[in-house]
């Protein structure tokens, strides 16, 4: 090896500090959901009684905040660390959860697109689901009255479909006050008036049904939601894409800063070698870049799960 000169390889700042940007923010906005998540818990007593959680019917939406929160956290504070310490176990664990994310989402996409209609059979049911435990927990009846006042929609396909809670059908053996009527979230609002009835919904359905359109929002959450989505879709398919973009340049981004920091081309490879390596790579004899990332993640999925 005599006589045979190498050359050293430095991290490119803007790639590295990139990287540690991303996760930064991915980091803090998994800090922000686990405390949303935290204090609603607290607020609703589960902190001091966590045999409580078991006790909810329907689906509680605090759950979504922390198991959101927590894997963003957790990926994000890897990430943070790899990219500052130039760590590149951590960066690639971040990088295959994320890529697995990434993929995931785009499997999602294609599944909605092809499965509509299943798609819009787990809606109902998971409507009509939480719509019997409506009463039982206050984050989701603010959560369902979000969703029926904003869509102006009352139920899954209709008003009728509150006949599966306890409080709200029409049966003669309920004794409740609420008994054939609505959610105040389902009634027709007033512009004029500043104060919301809450009372509005009692026994509106008891009435015919040209009657109850005065009083309530007679179209269901799902047909709404599709018409939205609908008139919406250039918005939505947007997002959707800006945050798939960006997953996507990190996941090209990352490769060149652990190759970097590794040596693509080796301190450990004379210059020879190291010229021959780009040589190859200007030939098109090495994979071009997405077939370089989809390959790395791939080993990094053997590396992590080796290493553990």
């Amino acid at each position: 090896m005599s006589g045979k000169q190498f050359k050293g390889h430095e991290v490119s700042c803007c790639i590295k500090y990139f990287i540690f940007g991303f996760n930064i923010i991915f980091w803090l906005l998994g800090v922000a959901f686990l405390g949303i998540g935290l204090w609603a818990w607290n607020e609703k007593g589960v902190l001091s009684n966590i045999s409580s959680i078991t006790d909810l019917g329907g689906f509680d939406p605090v759950w979504l905040f922390l198991v959101t929160g927590g894997v963003m956290f957790i990926l994000g504070f890897a990430g943070c660390i790899g990219a500052l310490r130039e760590n590149t176990f951590l960066l690639k664990f971040f990088s295959v959860f994320l890529g697995i994310i990434f993929f995931l989402e785009l499997t999602a996409g294609v599944l909605a697109f092809t499965f509509k209609d299943w798609i819009k059979d787990q809606l109902n049911f998971f409507i009509n689901n939480n719509i019997r435990a409506y009463r039982d927990d206050i984050d989701l009846q603010n959560l369902i009255d979000f969703t029926q006042e904003y869509w102006d929609c009352c139920g899954a396909f209709g008003a009728d479909d509150w006949n599966l809670n306890i409080y709200f059908n029409c049966t003669d053996t309920n004794p409740s006050r609420e008994k054939c009527g609505v959610p105040f979230s389902c009634c027709t609002k007033d512009p004029a008036e500043d104060v919301i009835n809450t009372q509005c919904g009692y026994d509106v359905r008891a009435k015919a049904d040209i009657e109850q359109k005065t009083y309530i929002h007679v179209k269901g959450c799902v047909p709404q939601f599709e018409k939205w989505l609908q008139d919406n879709l250039t918005v939505v398919a947007g997002i959707f894409i800006g945050v798939a973009l960006l997953q996507f340049i990190y996941l090209m981004s990352r490769p060149v800063l652990t190759q970097e920091h590794t040596g693509l081309f080796s301190t450990a490879m004379p210059v020879s070698a190291s010229e021959d390596a780009r040589s190859l790579l200007e030939l098109g004899m090495i994979p071009p870049a997405p077939y370089s990332v989809m390959m790395t993640l791939f080993k990094d999925v053997f590396e992590v799960a080796k290493f553990q």
